[in-house]
């Protein structure tokens, strides 16, 4: 179809032979004159238009389709400078189409007529199908691109809360104008009080949002919150489908349905929350939580794409979430098994003061096997061991409480330290625990004024003496508990009153690039606090070495009191006996005073000796040991003052 324009005639022949030409091309031709109105248009072009050829002439495009992004200011262009240009169009027109996105490539080449005067052709085609194609694969590039990112910036450790917060992160403002991840109650650890029936209740572990929105957010987003859903709520239908749940909450009643809370439904209206996606948390079918999405204001209603997509964010971190809870459960029941074999142990004696310290590394360090113990002897006499099991977990906390089992049986056989360690190297040996442990035992005779201590594989001891100062003790370690190997040795140190007996497990000194003498050799710098209290001392010694450590720790300190020694000494010196009364002749000759031990000494066999010990008339009876104590006293009843 041709026509005439007023100002401009176009010359029939130009025109007869344009449309010989372009009225059987398949794809639209049309010619706008010097005002950019129609002069010409091909039934193909009318067909892409939906509206006829003779709908066109005499108009201009904006005219004709109102709807359609058309470049006037390119078209000007090629009518000044004669240069053909290329453009591509989108929008809509008269004629229906499957596409809710249109596009069109549109070439423009100038026309001169026989007189002069100069017009525009323009020759369109439609590439909906490619450019929509097109689309989708960029679209499907951005997501694998998010994937693969979230991939990286999801599940960077093993603390739950953590992987909620970069699950809540990396989807606002990628996905959702804001975001929260809630999950299930721990099974073990803080208990939570039962929900109502019929009621859901989910733990609010992380929230996000766009920080324009971060002030009217803050009414609903407090984290850690627990929050309850009722039963038809869109939570409640996502978990109970296994399936990604969609609303648009255009009224006050879907907007209640989605977010039970009265109080924060005011906050909601505030920012314009318009749609909102509920995505499971899901592993092998079994529910973790959920991932929240919505969006507010100008931004577009969720697509099937964005939950597509939301959908494979979730079920990637739902397995990061998945190993994170596992762990916290172990973590949880290994610590409080931990926390229950290291209750704080009984004094074993008026006499003598203990303290004890358990330090764990940090919230997402593995617990591992330390343990510590102190157990009442017979004689005024108390065994102190330090231990640490090899390994972490529940399989390392469950094998130290065998070893500390094992350790009190053995106690109360009366035998010097490393007898107690080869015994208890044979039983572990031959139980089956497949767990080898360091171990440092040492038994204090707070008469006699003596330690005796061995050490399997262990870290030496240090003893803190009033007016001397902190010294490492050397003592000869043996190998690890459980290997079978024996050869354990005791030592024997003097320690009296007032002496301070410091225990520890690796996790206090060891430390990456650093000699192990030279840590532990930091150790002989300890001083006792001016408040003189043991509990004081442990405060100090992890202020001091406990950051930075990569293991837990565990500490013990012990002493006697100065009051012990008063009365040890007191019995200790020899009562004059009378002239006329000779001395037995199967008395025993006394030892000399060097025999008492001024420096360590090594024995390899029968405990030694111990020192004086208070008497009665039962300690001069023989007794054995299916026989009462002998007057010796033990944890519950010390020996008894001489009869006077």
């Amino acid at each position: 179809m041709r026509a005439e324009t007023d100002g401009e005639p176009a010359s029939p022949d130009d025109l007869c032979l344009l449309a010989a030409l372009a009225d059987g091309s398949p794809a639209g031709v049309a010619v706008l004159d010097g005002r950019l109105r129609y002069v010409y248009v091909n039934p193909a072009l009318a067909r892409l238009h939906g509206i006829s050829p003779a709908g066109h002439l005499g108009r201009t495009v904006g005219e004709v389709l109102p709807d359609l992004d058309v470049r006037e200011d390119v078209v000007r262009s090629v009518l000044a400078d004669g240069v053909p240009r290329e453009t591509t169009s989108t929008g809509s027109t008269w004629s229906p189409s499957a596409h809710p996105h249109r596009f069109w490539h549109v070439a423009y080449h100038r026309l001169a007529w026989r007189d002069g005067a100069h017009a525009v052709m323009s020759v369109v085609t439609e590439i909906s199908d490619v450019q929509n194609a097109k689309d989708e694969l960029e679209r499907a590039r951005r997501h694998l691109s998010m994937l693969d990112t979230a991939a990286v910036r999801i599940g960077t450790t093993l603390d739950m809360d953590t992987t909620c917060a970069e699950l809540a992160d990396f989807v606002v403002p990628e996905l959702a104008d804001m975001a929260s991840v809630e999950v299930f109650p721990p099974d073990v650890g803080h208990s939570v009080r039962h929900a109502p029936p019929g009621v859901l209740r989910l733990r609010r572990a992380a929230f996000a949002t766009r920080p324009e929105f971060r002030e009217p957010a803050s009414v609903f987003s407090h984290e850690g919150e627990y929050i309850d859903y009722d039963e038809d709520s869109l939570v409640a239908r996502c978990l109970a489908t296994n399936q990604p749940a969609v609303e648009l909450l255009g009224n006050a009643t879907r907007l209640r349905r989605a977010d039970p809370p009265e109080e924060i439904i005011a906050a909601h209206r505030a920012v314009g929350l318009h749609s909102a996606v509920v995505v499971p948390l899901a592993v092998r079918g079994r529910p973790v939580g959920t991932l929240n999405l919505v969006r507010v204001g100008d931004s577009p209603t969720f697509t099937d794409d964005d939950v597509l997509v939301a959908r494979e964010l979730a079920g990637r971190a739902a397995v990061d979430l998945d190993h994170a809870r596992r762990y916290t459960h172990e973590h949880s029941i290994a610590r409080e098994l931990q926390r229950a074999l290291l209750s704080e142990p009984r004094g074993p004696h008026a006499h003598v003061e203990v303290a004890t310290r358990y330090l764990p590394a940090d919230r997402g360090a593995v617990v591992g096997g330390d343990w510590f113990d102190v157990v009442p002897l017979r004689d005024g006499r108390h065994l102190k061991v330090m231990g640490d099991v090899m390994g972490h977990g529940v399989e390392a906390a469950v094998a130290m409480s065998h070893y500390r089992s094992l350790l009190r049986m053995l106690a109360g056989d009366d035998l010097p330290p490393h007898r107690v360690l080869e015994r208890l190297d044979t039983m572990v040996e031959r139980s089956g625990i497949d767990r080898a442990a360091t171990c440092l035992i040492a038994v204090v005779d707070r008469f006699g004024g003596v330690c005796e201590i061995a050490s399997a594989a262990h870290l030496p001891p240090v003893l803190i003496e009033p007016g001397v100062g902190a010294r490492v003790v050397p003592v000869a370690p043996g190998p690890p508990l459980g290997m079978g190997f024996g050869g354990y040795r005791t030592e024997v140190v003097p320690c009296g009153p007032g002496a301070v007996l410091f225990m520890y497990t690796d996790g206090l000194v060891e430390r990456r690039g650093e000699d192990i003498d030279v840590s532990v050799g930091r150790l002989e710098t300890l001083t006792l606090p001016e408040s003189g209290l043991l509990e004081d001392l442990l405060d100090e010694v992890l202020d001091r070495f406990g950051d930075g450590a990569d293991d837990d720790i565990a500490v013990l300190a012990s002493r006697i009191k100065e009051s012990v020694g008063q009365i040890a000494e007191v019995h200790e010196t020899p009562t004059a006996a009378p002239a006329s009364a000779p001395a037995p002749a199967s008395a025993p000759a006394s030892p000399p005073d060097s025999a008492s031990p001024s420096r360590p000494v090594l024995v390899d066999g029968p405990r030694p000796a111990r020192g004086a010990r208070l008497l009665d008339a039962e300690d001069t009876e023989p007794s054995g040991r299916g026989g009462g104590n002998g007057g010796r006293g033990d944890a519950d009843h010390p020996p008894r003052e001489p009869n006077r």
